[in-house]
């Protein structure tokens, strides 16, 4: 079975050619529209991922899709991703199980690390724990999602003795996923654990990530999970537009912005050129502002 979605993270790049960016708010609000339009004409999925930058519009995506979950019927409602390792994480199963109810059964979870650390100094959190905070926080959400009456004894997180948590999701259990950006380590983690991936490919040959996805059912497998738990996520920039040469001419503005922006905070990330970007180019265009392709190996 395969899932086509979109996701974005409500990004505020300046327009090429009136050089103004939407504001916060007129982005947050477009989203919500967006994810109506995305339920109309039948994507599976919209995802919505969070930030805390000046060019990112959406710190909390529960919220604007909690906006979104009222007048939609079909499409399900997903973070992409939530920065699990400087969030509560019995608090971010009760917002997503509010969704859940809101939307009559449609939420879902992808969890991630994250791959910028704004978050972490704004929480309270030390980076030095950034690895140990996610394998906790992420044994804390599974344990949420699987029972309702709670004791846990944590060393970065808080003790709980005996608490119940509400609201319970629709469905028996929230749908979670693992976010990666393609390190071979996180892949065999989450094999290992029986939980569906997501690869985010935002550089490079998607064709790379064929080795991963082989290896993490056969680690998987080989750790005893059945193939319906190892389900697979591909995400991926992209831009829609009826000329496929017009589209690759049109998204190198935002996407040269966007690269920009990030490797002022990253050395090893250089400004895209024209011909870099062309070779990231594929034969089809795909998709606005990001897809998000989802798929089962039955």
């Amino acid at each position: 079975m395969v899932e086509l979605g979109i996701s974005t993270f409500g990004e505020t790049t300046a327009l090429e050619r009136t050089g103004k960016a939407y504001s916060h708010a007129e982005r947050i609000r477009q989203l919500v529209a967006e994810i109506e339009l995305a339920d109309k004409v039948g994507l599976d999925v919209y995802g919505i991922g969070e930030h805390h930058r000046a060019d990112f519009a959406v710190s909390a995506p529960e919220i604007v899709l909690a906006a979104g979950a009222v007048n939609t019927k079909k499409i399900r409602l997903t973070s992409a991703v939530s920065i699990l390792s400087s969030m509560d994480s019995i608090r971010l199963f009760q917002q997503y199980a509010t969704i859940d109810a809101l939307s009559n059964g449609r939420a879902e979870i992808i969890a991630g690390r994250g791959s910028f650390t704004e978050s972490f100094s704004l929480f309270g959190y030390d980076l030095k724990d950034y690895e140990a905070l996610f394998d906790e926080k992420l044994d804390l959400l599974q344990l949420v999602n699987e029972k309702t009456k709670l004791d846990w004894k944590g060393r970065l997180t808080q003790t709980i003795s005996g608490k119940e948590v509400y609201p319970r999701p629709v469905q028996d259990k929230l749908p979670l996923w693992i976010a990666t950006g393609g390190h071979v380590e996180s892949t065999v983690k989450i094999a290992q654990a029986g939980l569906p991936i997501v690869y985010a490919i935002i550089g490079g040959n998607p064709r790379y990530f064929k080795k991963l996805i082989q290896a993490y059912r056969e680690i998987g497998s080989e750790a005893g999970h059945a193939s319906h738990q190892l389900k697979v996520g591909a995400h991926s920039w992209g831009w829609i537009a009826e000329d496929g040469d017009q589209a690759v001419k049109d998204y190198f503005h935002p996407t040269k912005q966007v690269v920009y922006a990030i490797s002022k905070d990253r050395p090893h990330w250089q400004e895209l050129r024209y011909e870099q970007y062309l070779e990231q180019v594929g034969q089809m265009v795909l998709c606005l502002w990001a897809i998000q392709i989802r798929w089962q190996k039955n």
